[in-house]
């Protein structure tokens, strides 16, 4: 239906229609700000849920494809390699596709980001800036999903980073600055070692020979291509005497321990976490939604696509530490997380406990592990952006989020304290909610690979039982604290995301082959692609 419809281009920049809209809106009309920027959203969700539905695969192929000629440049033969060639290109093309591995992530980014406009309602200044930075960063997220092209996946990598750093630092609280700052310098950090890794492997995969012709590409499929040819012909598997392309052992161990730092600085991975801590509790919580539901995400999704499907070899001799960093990842995460007063960072640690989860279902590399690595990511992406959805509504109205200055609230805000319920019970693992899936199915993965490393993991869980009923506990019940002012439940503005995340958690917990049916296929393949490849190397 939606083969002859550029539907992936839509729904990338669709958003920067609101961004136009506002720009003729005066900044003094804080109503139609808001109004405009809470339906541009509405636009990608729409286009996203429509792919969602239309989705299919045929086996060997993406349901979306679309590409076109970005950047091309005549090159200069420097070398007695290169003087072979009559003519050398260099090619940069704008290609976007979705298969089952980013079908799902692009319409978790499109709802979340539309349940953050509306939990953007708590934002009191600068309405205008904060809709078009928002939109922006929502663009850019789109097509990090749908990038297929190494150099337009770090443009769009790039450009998140840009609207989240000023969302951060005007909108956030009291510390917003040095928050902003940390976060900047850490995900600069990791981009930069992206970057140097993404040049290396276009340098060498990314030269194809097209009869006398010899072309530089930054295309995925070109560049898996080379890879893994089994012709021979490839100047990256095939060394030939003086040749500038080949990749060695070493060098292809160097790649994926760059792509891992980067990737892990993202997702995080203990020790390079503390960045995500400080976001966590001074980003304003619309913008806290979107980066733990969907940010956070982007690690996990390269670690899949460049990671494990560029250098599965690698993938799989690391598959024993990447499952020791999930464990780490769980514990370090727990156990911190049962510490905390401030709710905040009670939820700020939950996440590293939880992307820890991620890691282990990567690590299992088999179809299994997979798939639940990709609905962890789907499942923690809808129960955070409810926590901290709530968050936002909670600190409005008593100017806290520590523990131990809320009690009782359950008594004027019913609904609230409702709500707050069912997504710790989805985050600590009950069974009926998502979060139960997600964890299973990781775990699941690799106790079929890796015993020891699952059952460490598992304690993981009834720590996150231990954790999230103290904090919900504390904040639910108990006294009432004198000094807080009088609260009124939650407000209509409020009460529509609720109602949108707490559906989606129970829809996927009780019929999960919502997403696992779309990413089957193409998980399966995955599975089978990295089998085919340890086989061979093994053999």
């Amino acid at each position: 239906m939606l083969a002859n419809i550029p539907i992936l281009s839509l729904i990338t920049f669709s958003p920067l229609f609101g961004v136009l809209v506002l720009a003729f809106i005066s900044s003094d009309n804080g109503k139609w700000i808001r109004r405009v920027g809470i339906a541009a959203t509405f636009i990608p969700l729409i286009l996203s849920a429509w792919m969602y539905i239309d989705y299919s695969r045929s086996p060997g192929g993406t349901a979306y494809v679309e590409r076109a000629e970005w950047v091309v440049a005549s090159l200069y033969e420097s070398s007695d390699v290169l003087s072979w060639f009559d003519n050398l290109q260099l090619k940069f093309t704008y290609t976007m596709a979705a298969d089952g591995l980013s079908v799902p992530l692009v319409f978790l980014t499109a709802l979340i980001a539309c349940m953050a406009a509306f939990a953007s309602t708590y934002i009191k200044k600068r309405w205008k800036t904060y809709y078009i930075l928002f939109l922006l960063l929502e663009t850019a997220m789109f097509g990090v999903f749908l990038a297929q092209d190494l150099f337009l996946f770090f443009v769009f990598f790039e450009l998140t980073l840009v609207p989240t750093f000023f969302l951060i630092g005007i909108w956030g609280y009291k510390d917003r600055e040095k928050a902003a700052n940390k976060f900047l310098i850490y995900n600069g950090v990791g981009s930069a070692v992206m970057l140097i890794a993404f040049l290396i492997i276009m340098a060498t995969a990314g030269f194809t020979q097209l009869g006398n012709s010899l072309y530089f590409s930054s295309q995925l499929g070109d560049i898996s291509a080379n890879l893994f040819s089994q012709s021979g012909d490839s100047y990256a598997t095939s060394p030939e005497e003086g040749s500038p392309f080949f990749l060695s052992e070493g060098m292809k161990w160097t790649l994926f321990i760059l792509l891992l730092a980067a990737f892990g600085i993202k997702l995080p991975i203990f020790p390079f976490h503390t960045w995500m801590l400080k976001v966590h509790a001074e980003a304003p919580p619309s913008v806290v939604m979107i980066h733990s539901g969907i940010l956070l995400k982007m690690g996990g999704y390269g670690l899949i696509r460049f990671g494990m499907l560029l250098f599965p070899e690698q993938a799989a001799d690391w598959g024993t530490v990447l499952a020791v960093m999930g464990v780490i990842n769980i514990l370090y995460g727990a156990v911190l997380a049962f510490r905390q007063t401030d709710f905040k960072l009670v939820l700020a640690y939950s996440s590293i406990s939880h992307m820890g989860i991620v890691l282990l279902g990567i690590a299992a590399l088999n179809d299994m592990g997979i798939q639940g690595a990709v609905f962890q990511m789907v499942s923690h992406g809808l129960i955070s952006a409810l926590l901290f959805l709530l968050v936002g509504g909670l600190y409005e109205r008593t100017e806290t989020t520590e523990l131990a200055r809320l009690g009782g609230l359950a008594k004027s805000m019913p609904f609230f304290c409702g709500v707050l319920m069912v997504a710790g019970l989805a985050s600590l693992g009950l069974p009926g909610l998502s979060g139960f899936v997600g964890e299973l199915t990781a775990f699941l993965g690799l106790f079929e690979s890796n015993r020891p490393a699952a059952i460490l993991g598992a304690i993981g869980i009834i720590l996150a039982a231990a954790y999230v009923l103290r904090a919900i506990l504390a904040i639910s019940y108990g006294p009432v604290n004198p000094q807080l002012p009088d609260v009124r439940d939650a407000r209509l503005t409020e009460v529509i995301p609720m109602i949108v995340l707490v559906a989606f958690i129970v829809l996927l917990g009780i019929y999960p082959s919502v997403v696992t049916q779309p990413m089957q296929q193409t998980i399966g393949e995955i599975h089978q692609f990295l089998a085919t490849i340890t086989t061979k190397v093994g053999g």
